[in-house]
């Protein structure tokens, strides 16, 4: 009995079976899953459990350090120095899909939540059944095949994985089967009923089924791998109808260059007095919706100024569109971040647009359910904020992934206490749980993560605080890190961030389904942050209806370029 009870046992070995939950838990990915997000780490925190900081920004290499595409560097994870308790990972491995998907989301990020939600229900219920009696043959084959008594029955068994083999390379649903399958079904079952018969070996019919099982689940893991690529390259890349529109654009501005800007304009780019917003961005369409949501809800659109920071590349594309274009009664200036000339700067070096950075920071706790959430803080284009803008006091900062749903005037209004930033806080994400992810740094064990999207920035504060020196100082520290971004920038403001009220912003549009509607309606700030955006064609249709309605379709230059 004991000889038959191992010859019988599961493939994964004793030890493997009861640590398999507790070890994904603790290591969350044995290996880089996807070069290219800026380096990611997950570290234990012995009161909080594993914290994973993912980075998700906007380029991508490839898959188990294959170079793909040149990006950023590999993500990284660290194992959790705590072991799990093998009860826990038996129990763990109870709760089924969810927690499969859990650790699924922890991998690969936000792939696994358009996977899930993106599932067709598929009737191939046959080619499964297929697939099976091909496994099954597959293991019985070599033990059958080496004896010569058996000869007839090796060779019909071979004539069968043939004919399966060449039916499923070119079938995967069961309406494209070729005629008479249930007959070859019922010849391959009474084969594999003669094998089971015949006496062999079953220690290498054991060692081809564990052979099997580790090719089939290699195979899998290849798969899902390549399509979390494929997913991240989708949702990273510039659509091809954006890039017509931007390069149609530029080449019209070349054309016909827009004119001068008037001097009364020019005085009102530096005015104080007037309402300011800041948006970074490269994405002519995003920024045009951003700023089209926000004047059609204002009460009085003359007294806005918005200021368009982007780079060399889209600089003349975005300043034909907003000459041509026009908001109300608001005022848009165009600046290209390059041409700008820092105080301290004196070796000229060169400046470069970054967009707000995008982390993926998940709890993986041995008590409670796992935890994912996602932030967006501030890149290193918005410490150059104070100068930039020698002459103004206060800004709004936007981000090109918003849309405004209600007045904004009365942000102008709020007394942010000598606070420097206004921004709705993440508690559920809170400093001290990341303590260990901060080294040897100070950290607030009260202050909470905040998030980018809606900015209240006072400059004169900045300017005192010297939260651009603060912000420096660290990055240079950090310089060898990971996510440096994320670290600085949550450093920098601690004791600084005013919390806004949370029905100032509804996030998580770009990643999160099954959002409440009537939320949504509702919401004076929609923000889009995550993979993926109401411009792309992975967006989430529920929400991106929001996003198209400040898009104009009878615009020429949008219908010379196909979007729609």
């Amino acid at each position: 009995m004991d000889d038959l009870m191992r010859r019988l046992e599961p493939t994964f070995s004793k030890d493997i079976r009861e640590n398999f939950v507790g070890e994904a838990e603790n290591k969350t990915a044995g290996s880089p899953l996807l070069d290219g997000l800026p380096k990611e780490r997950s570290r234990a925190n012995q009161s909080t459990g594993v914290a994973a900081v993912h980075a998700a920004t906007e380029n991508i290499k490839g898959i188990d350090g294959s170079p793909m595409l040149d990006g950023l560097p590999k993500e990284r994870s660290r194992a959790n120095s705590t072991s799990v308790a093998t009860t826990h990972a038996a129990t763990e491995n109870i709760k089924g899909i969810d927690e499969g998907e859990k650790l699924c989301e922890l991998k690969f990020g936000s792939y696994c939540l358009w996977r899930h939600n993106h599932k067709e229900k598929v009737n191939d219920l046959t080619v499964r059944k297929m697939k099976d009696l091909l496994y099954v043959a597959r293991a019985y084959y070599p033990s059958i095949a080496k004896l010569p008594a058996l000869d007839k029955l090796s060779h019909e068994m071979k004539q069968n994985i043939q004919e399966f083999e060449r039916v499923l390379s070119v079938t995967t649903i069961d309406k494209d089967l070729p005629p008479l399958i249930d007959q070859k079904l019922t010849k391959m079952e009474a084969v594999i009923a003669q094998a089971k018969a015949c006496r062999v070996d079953c220690s290498n019919v054991d060692k081809k089924f564990r052979q099997l099982v580790d090719l089939t689940e290699d195979e899998a893991t290849f798969h899902m791998r390549q399509s979390a690529f494929l997913y991240q390259l989708a949702v990273q890349t510039m659509p091809k109808s954006h890039h017509c529109l931007s390069m149609r654009l530029t080449v019209e501005y070349f054309r016909d260059p827009s004119p001068d800007i008037d001097q009364s304009l020019a005085e009102r780019h530096l005015n104080p007095d007037l309402h300011h917003f800041v948006i970074f961005s490269n994405n002519v369409l995003a920024s045009s919706a951003v700023i089209n949501s926000t004047v059609m809800h204002a009460k009085e659109s003359e007294s806005q100024v918005f200021h368009v920071v982007t780079d060399r590349q889209n600089y003349f594309a975005m300043k034909l569109w907003f000459s041509r274009n026009k908001y109300m009664e608001a005022t848009v200036e165009v600046l290209n971040i390059e041409d700008v000339k820092l105080d301290n700067n004196k070796a000229s070096t060169p400046i470069h647009l970054s967009l707000p950075d995008e982390y993926r920071v998940s709890f993986h706790k041995v008590d409670r359910p796992s935890t994912t959430e996602y932030l967006s803080v501030f890149s290193h284009s918005h410490y150059l904020l104070p100068q930039i803008f020698h002459s103004l006091k206060k800004v709004v900062v936007l981000d090109d992934d918003v849309i405004v749903q209600r007045d904004l005037s009365d942000l102008w209004g709020i007394d942010m206490d000598g606070k420097v930033n206004g921004a709705v806080q993440s508690c559920s994400v809170r400093l001290a749980q990341l303590r260990k992810f901060f080294g040897n740094k100070r950290v607030d064990e009260t202050s909470c993560a905040w998030m980018s999207g809606l900015n209240v920035v006072d400059l004169v504060r900045w300017r005192e605080q010297d939260i651009s020196g603060r912000y420096l100082k660290l990055v240079k520290e950090m310089n060898s890190e990971e996510a440096v971004t994320l670290r600085a920038s949550l450093l920098t403001f601690q004791g600084e961030v005013y919390a806004l009220d949370d029905k100032w912003v509804l996030s998580g549009l770009g990643h999160k389904y099954g959002v409440d509607i009537e939320a949504v309606k509702n919401a004076r700030v929609l923000h889009f942050n995550g993979k993926m955006k109401p411009w792309l064609e992975l967006g989430i249709h529920d929400y991106t209806v929001f996003w198209r309605k400040f898009v104009d379709p009878e615009n020429q230059f949008l219908s010379d370029c196909n979007i729609n």
